[in-house]
């Protein structure tokens, strides 16, 4: 039963955290998407105030937010 209270404890301390991807401490809202391409350019990325362009097609970029949640877009 050890290994299975192990292997237990490691899955839920993984899926109880909301906080996934790049630890840099850059305060995301979200991210910039290219849904043909599956390119992704995280907000805290992007300088200007226009949507980027897709480095692959070069059209222009959506930003999507999914806040609070563990498939968040940032």
């Amino acid at each position: 039963m050890g290994l299975l209270s192990t292997i237990s404890e490691v899955f839920k301390a993984s899926t109880q955290t909301t906080a996934r991807g790049d630890a840099t401490g850059a305060d995301s809202e979200g991210a910039y998407w290219c849904h043909d391409c599956q390119e992704r350019i995280r907000d805290v990325d992007v300088t200007d105030e226009e949507p980027p362009t897709c480095p692959s097609c070069g059209d222009e970029m959506e930003f999507e937010r999914s806040k609070g949640t563990s498939s968040c877009a940032c």
